[in-house]
């Protein structure tokens, strides 16, 4: 059986460090390139029951090989921040996961 490690957190560190429902911040980095921003943008939305749970920025790193998206998300539980943790790592082009 082929197991990848899960590395993200568990849902009682979560609910020790964080309120919930409320806000939750992840940083995505990847290649600036094929549309890193977008995937990483629609896989978090595709977690949430509206766009509007979803804010977002971007920043690309000085020499702009690569992007660093930032997620602002409105939340009601550890498993749904669980849940765009698999998602985001899913994308072509992901580095680092914050």
């Amino acid at each position: 059986m082929d197991h990848h490690p899960d590395h993200r957190p568990s849902v009682d560190l979560l609910e020790s460090t964080h309120p919930f429902p409320g806000a939750y911040t992840i940083k995505a980095i990847g290649i600036a390139e094929g549309g890193f921003e977008r995937r990483v943008v629609d896989a978090a939305a595709a977690q949430l029951p509206s766009a509007s749970d979803l804010d977002y920025s971007v920043r690309a790193t000085r020499k702009g090989r690569h992007v660093a998206v930032t997620l602002h998300v409105t939340v009601q539980n550890a498993e749904q921040v669980r849940a765009i943790y698999a998602a985001l790592q899913a994308v072509d082009g992901l580095t680092l996961l914050l």
